[in-house]
């Protein structure tokens, strides 16, 4: 899959703002050749530490740091940053509402060879319950570079899920990220796609082959779940009386939750979820897995067809 991958743009953004913002420090559990912070630990080694495999001592240092003053930026992969470390999250971070950001790699199924054991398919779940918790899942490398810039500046716990794989690229340069904004990259009022990280490239290519049908698909792309843009959500149910979510995680608890809360108390439609359903992820590569999960473009089109019956 062509373009880039988000992990190689955190790595390389964060190696730009070390630059001139010396308040940033960054941690990692042992994988910062995987998740790219080792761009930042060759430039600024004093304010790079490896916590070795100890991701709940990672958090509580993240919190020290943050008490103390600076930025501090902790990644491994979903699976870990979010199980392993979750009762720290929770009491050391959202807890205290302190300024840690938590941006991990490796979400979802397409992590690939390494199985379900590796394969955060709950991690946006998980850290959307936590109060005081912003969580992000960017939709290209692009998107990645906006967020970070974002977060450091906002104060407060925050999560970004990134991902193994590389991403096309869909933004310009241009572009500018809002927490708690989503952004309409399609227009069309038959139907409205609300989808997240890669899937927002499948959202619209899924658009592309309904086009052809003579369905004119809105695609919004919800990078921030919590918190999430109700405003525009609801402006999509209104217009297009249905709404279909997509994402790479389980369809409990994620984006397709987070969308059937808003609209269940503000304007009830027709909605389906693609995503996971009920199970970890297996072992494969990441197209095969993507297809195995009914994740590609023809499977997220099939959804807005079945749909698309149910609101007429």
């Amino acid at each position: 899959m062509a373009g880039e991958a988000v992990r190689d743009r955190y790595g390389k953004v964060l190696a730009r703002l070390g630059e001139t913002r010396p308040e940033i420090v960054v941690l990692d559990a042992d994988l910062s050749g995987s998740t790219k912070t080792a761009v930042f630990g060759a430039k600024f080694p004093e304010r790079f530490f490896n916590m070795g495999i100890a991701e709940q001592n990672m958090i509580g240092y993240a919190a020290g740091f943050a008490k103390a003053g600076k930025v501090p930026f902790a990644s491994t992969f979903a699976i870990f940053a979010t199980g392993r470390a979750w009762e720290q999250i929770r009491q050391s971070v959202a807890y205290s509402a302190v300024n840690v950001k938590i941006v991990a790699s490796h979400g979802g199924v397409t992590v690939g060879d390494d199985g379900g054991s590796h394969q955060a398919v709950e991690d946006i779940a998980l850290m959307r319950v936590l109060p005081n918790m912003v969580v992000i899942v960017p939709a290209d490398a692009v998107e990645m570079e906006k967020v970070v810039e974002a977060i450091l500046d906002y104060h407060g716990p925050v999560y970004v899920r990134g991902a193994r794989l590389k991403f096309p690229i869909i933004y310009g340069d241009d572009y500018h990220f809002q927490i708690g904004r989503g952004t309409v990259l399609r227009e069309g009022n038959d139907l409205a796609i609300v989808a997240c990280g890669l899937m927002v490239h499948h959202a619209l290519a899924a658009a592309e082959l309904l086009a052809a049908e003579g369905v004119r698909c809105r695609v919004i792309n919800m990078s921030t779940i919590k918190p999430i843009d109700t405003e525009l959500l609801l402006a999509a149910a209104r217009e297009c009386g249905a709404v279909l979510t997509c994402e790479e995680h389980l369809v409990t608890g994620g984006l397709g939750s987070a969308v059937a809360e808003v609209l269940g108390e503000g304007c009830p439609v027709p909605m389906k979820r693609v995503g996971v359903i009920d199970t970890f992820g297996i072992s494969g590569k990441p197209e095969e897995l993507l297809a195995h999960f009914r994740l590609m473009p023809p499977d997220v089109a099939e959804a807005a067809r079945t749909l698309l019956a149910r609101k007429k």
